[in-house]
């Protein structure tokens, strides 16, 4: 396995974190002013459309996606120091690269299973970030972290097909700007249990759709994801072929998604964890607590000791997955997929729950972005698959030789 970051990968490095230092952190506080000022506070604020032109002339465009077609057609190893990187701050950095979730994995699905005429109509414009999407998946009447529970209906209906379903935690919909919904839903109720779903393209504006609220995170809107709504379909038609890929492949589409979408989230969150750690180490030099800067006090030193040993743990563990997924593919790195969605949120919950330990009253405030780096570390211990499922499975296969044996 050979980690060490290419000649090209070096280079993006350089000018990614130059774009950082001199565009995205000085933006920050902008940013908050001006999403305190937006008329629809899930619009994004014109210092995002500011950015998104920096990082476009600077070639910092689309470089999540591998598909030499469309982005910049880096593999996961290559694209996953990278990502770290826009972890640093996660309310900006993504979208202004047009790398931001739910959008990043909804283009790698229109890229790698839709038809012509379907990227022409809807990828196109996301490659462009002229629009937003969102995915709807997840649903209040069932435990979705069992895909077979989904219980949305698709049904063909001659040249259409018709949708009803309630959906939740759909990524990306309260946004003005979002115009299509992948929506993951039973074509086939008496197929085996992982061939029942679908996916299917619908346009926002479709007759029978209602977008009933955003779903907060610890009160938070997460404006960055377009926020997430909770959304009924009643009798949502639309012509058939905006069925994504093949009738009952709508399982096996949501795990070609979620695996690189797990490599993206999982280096956000040590780029999290780096920002948490920095702000941990400037507080703990210039903060005196019983009459001596608290980097002095042994607790403090273990909070950074083991922030930076968990961290280099965490890194290296994806590296190797993304490699892993580069040379075997997914499949081939299930088990590591599963084994970093648990282990790198878990991290970066721990750094950062220390680095508001050590701020004190100010780490709850919005002075410093650790509150809200919490929020969304703790949110990806659920989405994407809660840690309890992703235990099972890498137990399931560790366990596998003993009972076969």
């Amino acid at each position: 396995m050979e980690f060490a970051y290419s000649p090209k990968v070096e280079e993006y490095r350089g000018r990614l974190t130059a774009f950082m230092d001199e565009h995205v952190y000085p933006s920050e506080p902008v940013y908050g002013e001006q999403v305190a000022k937006l008329a629809d506070p899930w619009d994004r604020p014109p210092v995002i459309d500011q950015l998104k032109a920096e990082a476009r002339s600077r070639g910092l465009w689309n470089l999540f996606l591998p598909h030499a077609e469309f982005g910049a057609g880096l593999g996961n190893l290559e694209y996953a120091p990278l990502a770290e990187i826009t972890g640093r701050s996660p309310a900006l950095a993504p979208e202004a690269l047009n790398c931001a979730a739910p959008d990043t994995g909804n283009m790698e699905l229109l890229a790698a299973f839709g038809t012509r005429e379907q990227q022409e109509r809807w990828l196109r414009p996301l490659l462009e970030g002229e629009i937003r999407s969102c995915f709807s998946m997840t649903e209040p009447e069932v435990a979705s972290s069992d895909a077979t529970n989904i219980a949305a209906s698709i049904t063909r209906d001659g040249d259409d097909y018709v949708v009803n379903g309630h959906k939740w935690w759909s990524s990306g919909a309260m946004s003005p700007r979002c115009r299509l919904a992948i929506v993951m839903g039973v074509t086939d109720p008496d197929a085996e249990p992982y061939r029942r779903q679908s996916m299917i393209l619908v346009p926002l504006d479709t007759p029978g759709i209602e977008v009933r609220r955003s779903t907060s995170v610890f009160g938070y809107g997460d404006g960055p994801h377009g926020g997430h709504a909770e959304i009924l379909f009643r009798d949502v038609r639309v012509p058939a072929s905006s069925l994504l890929g093949e009738p009952g492949s709508g399982f096996a589409i949501a795990q070609a998604r979620l695996g690189p979408g797990r490599i993206h989230h999982c280096m956000r969150l040590i780029g999290m964890a780096e920002r948490a750690l920095e702000l941990t180490c400037r507080r703990a030099v210039e903060r005196v607590a019983f009459g001596r800067p608290i980097a002095q006090h042994g607790m403090v030193q273990t909070w950074i000791a083991d922030a930076r040993i968990q961290i280099e743990q965490a890194r290296l563990l994806v590296l190797k997955t993304a490699w892993l997924m580069d040379t075997v593919g997914n499949r081939g790195a299930r088990v590591e997929i599963s084994a970093i969605k648990v282990a790198v949120p878990e991290m970066a919950c721990s750094v950062i729950d220390h680095a508001i330990q050590a701020h004190g009253g100010a780490g709850l405030s919005g002075d410093f972005p650790l509150a809200a780096l919490y929020a969304q570390a703790r949110l990806l211990r659920i989405a994407d698959g809660p840690d309890e499922v992703h235990r099972i499975s890498v137990a399931r296969r560790e366990l596998r030789p003993y009972l076969s044996g």
